[in-house]
C-alpha cells in the first residue's frame, strides 16, 4: 500500500469519529489559533511502528510534521514519536485517531520484538511469523507492525500463497488429496503448505508434494515426535516446518528449542501488551 492509499484510509478513519463536525473543539477552541503537538512514549519502552505512514497523513492534512523516531526503533518512557505544528483544532480533531494508530502499531511492534527475542535467544535461525488474526481495516498497519517489530509477516491475504487448513481437509476427508488438488491448480509462484496435527497427516501431506506443513496446536513432545519421524523417512529436508496454537511469550522457547523453522504466534497483531502513548498540545499563539 503507497502512502497514498493508506492516507485514504486515514481519511476514513477521520471520518468514522467525526462525521460532521467535533462539536467540542468548534465551541472552545477559537478559529486561527496554532498549537504544537508532541506524541511522547509513557510505557518503560515500546517499539515504534506506522510513524511514517501517519507523518504523512499529518502533513497531507496541512500540519508541519517532524518524525522523531523511524519505525522499528526503540523508544524509552518521555522519548518523542512524532512533534507536529499547525491549525490548534486540526490537531485536536484528529487527536484519537493519531494515538490510536500509533498505539495499537506501536504494541504489535512491541509484542513482536519480545517474541522475537525470546525464540531467536535459543534458536536463532527460527522465524517468528504472525497470521491472519487481524482487526478488520487495519491489517495493512498490523503486518508493517510486526515488520518493525523483527517478525514475518506471513501470509498478507488469502491470494498470497496456498495454506490448505482443517476445515479444507474436512470437505474432502483427506489431508493427501486436498495437498495433490492445491500441488496440481496452483501457480509456480505459490507454495503449498498444509496444517497437520499428528505423525500420520504429517507424513501424507508431505508425501503428497506439500512445501510446508504447519503443525497446529500441539504441544512441543508432539512435534518432536513428527520431526522424529520426518528425521527417519528421510522427509524432513523436503519441507519448511511451521508450528502455531497457543503459543505465548510463556512457552515460545520451548518450541524454539525443536529444530523447527517457523513459530506463528496470532497474539502478534492482537497483543496482550499494550503500549503508552500520549499526545502533548501546547499553545503557539494566533497563525499569520
Amino acid at each position: 500500500m503507497s502512502l497514498e492509499l493508506f492516507h485514504e484510509e486515514f481519511l476514513r478513519w477521520l471520518q468514522e469519529d467525526i462525521p460532521y463536525w467535533d462539536v467540542t473543539t468548534r465551541s472552545v477552541v477559537p478559529e486561527g489559533l496554532e498549537a504544537r503537538a508532541r506524541i511522547v512514549c509513557k510505557s518503560d519502552w515500546c517499539i515504534a511502528a506506522c510513524v511514517e505512514e501517519v507523518s504523512y497523513s499529518l502533513s497531507r492534512l496541512g500540519l508541519r510534521v517532524e518524525r522523531r523516531a523511524e519505525d522499528g526503533s526503540r523508544l524509552e518512557r518521555g522519548d518523542e514519536l512524532l512533534v507536529y505544528r499547525g491549525d490548534a483544532r486540526l490537531i485536536l480533531e484528529t487527536e484519537r485517531v493519531v494515538l490510536n494508530t500509533l498505539i495499537y502499531a506501536s504494541s504489535i511492534a512491541t509484542y513482536t520484538r519480545m517474541m522475537v527475542e525470546k525464540a531467536t535467544r535459543v534458536n536463532p535461525r527460527v522465524t517468528v511469523a504472525a497470521t491472519r488474526k487481524t482487526v478488520p481495516g487495519f491489517r495493512y498497519c498490523s503486518k508493517r507492525a510486526v515488520e518493525a517489530g523483527g517478525g514475518d509477516t506471513h501470509r498478507l491475504s488469502l491470494s498470497d500463497a496456498v495454506l490448505v487448513k482443517d476445515n479444507h481437509v474436512a470437505v474432502l476427508g483427506s489431508v493427501g488429496l486436498a495437498v495433490r488438488r492445491a500441488v496440481s491448480a496452483k501457480s509456480f509462484i505459490h507454495r503449498v503448505e498444509v496444517e497437520v496435527h499428528n505423525v500420520r497427516e504429517a507424513v501424507e501431506a508431505v508425501e503428497a508434494g506439500a512445501d510446508a506443513i504447519l503443525i497446529d496446536n500441539q504441544p512441543p513432545e508432539s512435534v518432536a515426535e513428527i520431526l522424529r519421524v520426518l528425521e527417519k523417512r528421510g522427509l524432513r529436508d523436503r519441507v519448511i516446518v511451521e508450528v502455531s496454537g497457543g503459543i505465548d511469550e510463556s512457552n515460545i522457547e520451548e518450541y524454539a528449542r525443536l529444530p523447527i523453522d517457523v513459530i506463528s504466534v496470532g497474539r502478534l497483531t492482537m497483543p496482550p501488551v499494550r503500549v503508552d502513548l500520549s499526545l502533548v498540545v501546547e499553545p503557539l499563539g494566533t497563525s499569520r
